[in-house]
């Protein structure tokens, strides 16, 4: 499903109306009918209060308070700017529901009495603000909207909370906390990006009538990664097939006290599908590594008597690879020096089959546009915030606030895939798209996790999916497997090889019968 700024999203609203032919009024119309049915069927309570802004978005209300009132619902309208003030289509609803003997109030009487409205078996319908706000709510506004937060009761919103930029999730000056939101045609960036995301509640997109073909456009270039695309992608399990047709990794991972980002990255590998997986290591570890090991094989590397990979390692990695491996990732637990600098630029410069870089291998990246631009083969790259941060020379808040357009940028100036991890993880290719993944809890917030992820992406890759895809895969899987642990074991005590012994159930809640 595509995910729309509020100029591309205005865009369609016009197309609609200009080339379709739908007037304004019957989308508004049936926005409003769209907002009256839900809340017929999610609550019992029969008692209305709706807080309608002069724009559309408060015209959508309105037509839901006319339709409520004609349902037998005590219905109640505050107008939050003055009637004068209403034009084009809502201004038409407003008078159409004067002659339904809807009671309006203006703000000033609602915050000297706002008793007399906040009763505990009220429904609050917020239709303030829409999608295009740009500027920061204060004086009236933001007291109304603080008395709706703090009255406790239920509120559905009308596109977007009121105060919630739809472009950046960011609030601004204060915002409406709803438990439901009810937007139209496609899901709003912000109702997705932290922190929209948590003051949107239960999000329900209705379509009141706007052209597939418009809701659907190429020109829209960042989607919502689902389930169902997501099942399509999950590689076939042939009958007659053996461990070769699945991929073998070589995983360069590992370092005197990291082993155990080498351990995890390498078991998420398998439990995804892969075949074989190799694990590059350090000459001095190669005796925990065996103690260890099980499924997964080894490869010892030179190393600088420290338990860290020396420059001499390269030989071996591209001898290796040549002969077996279909694809490198590198970087879990490996340390950052001078010979893992050598390690990774020479791998991105030089490897003819697919890369995927993450921790350690990411902060080894010296100038990393110019290095990356060099590459032969396909690289997809795994940064959290702070690792993106070192990348483009931005501080984390600066990414954090812009975590799309800075991931898409990146992504296409250099030519690689990234995996920009975080809430929520966003995935940027080189073509200005990006994905933007739906599944995760708090509780992955936890060292390993990462790891897990770079294996879980591998080990996709390693069974011949299309790069772009082992990352979509990879990154709703993982969540998905966090999901079922969280459930498990709670978040609190959610562990990054709990996530590993979740991948199974995660494949059989996607497939069902056929996994």
């Amino acid at each position: 499903m595509k995910v729309v700024t509020s100029d591309e999203m205005r865009k369609i609203d016009e197309k609609t109306i200009s080339e379709y032919g739908i007037p304004g009024c019957v989308l508004m119309e049936r926005a409003g009918f769209a907002v009256s049915q839900k809340i017929q069927k999610i609550f019992e309570q029969k008692k209305i209060l709706v807080f309608s802004g002069s724009g559309n978005n408060g015209g959508d209300g309105i037509v839901a308070a006319r339709i409520l009132k004609n349902k037998g619902y005590d219905v109640k309208v505050i107008l939050t700017a003055e009637p004068g003030k209403m034009k084009g289509d809502a201004l038409a609803q407003y008078q159409t529901a004067l002659k339904s003997n809807i009671s309006f109030f203006n703000s000033v009487y609602f915050l000297k009495n706002p008793e007399e409205f906040l009763t505990y078996d009220t429904i609050i319908v917020d239709a303030i603000l829409g999608t295009g706000l740009s500027k920061e709510i204060t004086g009236r506004l933001a007291e109304i909207i603080k008395l709706i937060n703090s009255s406790k009761l239920p509120v559905v919103s009308i596109d977007i909370p009121s105060g919630i930029s739809s472009d950046t999730g960011h609030i601004l000056g204060t915002s409406i906390k709803a438990d439901y939101t009810i937007t139209f045609g496609l899901p709003k960036r912000g109702h997705l990006l932290y922190p929209g995301i948590e003051n949107t509640g239960k999000l329900f997109i209705e379509n009141i009538g706007f052209p597939q073909d418009l809701l659907e456009s190429d020109s829209l270039n960042i989607e919502l990664i689902e389930k169902d695309n997501v099942c399509k992608l999950i590689p076939e399990r042939k009958k007659y097939s053996h461990k070769g047709n699945y991929g073998h990794i070589l995983l360069i991972a590992g370092s005197q006290g990291k082993t155990g980002a080498a351990f995890m990255a390498a078991k998420a590998c398998l439990r995804s599908g892969a075949g074989l997986v190799t694990i590059g290591i350090p000459e001095r570890l190669s005796d925990i590594f065996q103690q260890r090991v099980t499924e997964e094989m080894t490869l010892i590397l030179p190393d600088n008597r420290d338990g860290t990979l020396s420059e001499e390692a390269l030989n071996n990695i591209f001898d290796f690879a040549e002969r077996s491996a279909d694809l490198i990732a590198i970087g879990p637990g490996i340390g950052v020096n001078k010979a893992t600098k050598k390690i990774v630029r020479a791998l991105i410069t030089e490897s003819k089959i697919p890369l995927i870089i993450d921790a350690d291998g990411l902060n080894s990246i010296s100038d990393p546009k110019a290095v990356l631009k060099k590459a032969i083969t396909k690289i997809i790259l795994t940064p959290h915030p702070g690792e993106m941060s070192r990348l483009i020379n931005l501080p984390v808040a600066d990414i954090e606030r812009d975590r799309i357009n800075k991931a898409i940028l990146f992504a296409s100036e250099t030519g690689v895939i990234v995996v920009l991890k975080g809430v929520p993880t966003i995935i940027a290719s080189p073509d200005g798209k990006a994905y933007i993944n739906p599944t995760g809890n708090p509780g992955m917030a936890t060292a390993g996790a990462g790891d897990v992820l770079t294996g879980m992406i591998s080990g996709f890759l390693a069974q011949k999916l299309l790069t772009l895809d082992s990352c979509l895969l990879g990154v709703y899987m993982h969540g998905l497997a966090g999901d079922l642990a969280a459930n498990n074991k709670g978040m609190h005590s959610l562990i990054a090889s709990d996530i590993i012994n979740s991948i199974p159930e995660a494949f059989k809640a996607i497939l069902g019968n056929k996994g």
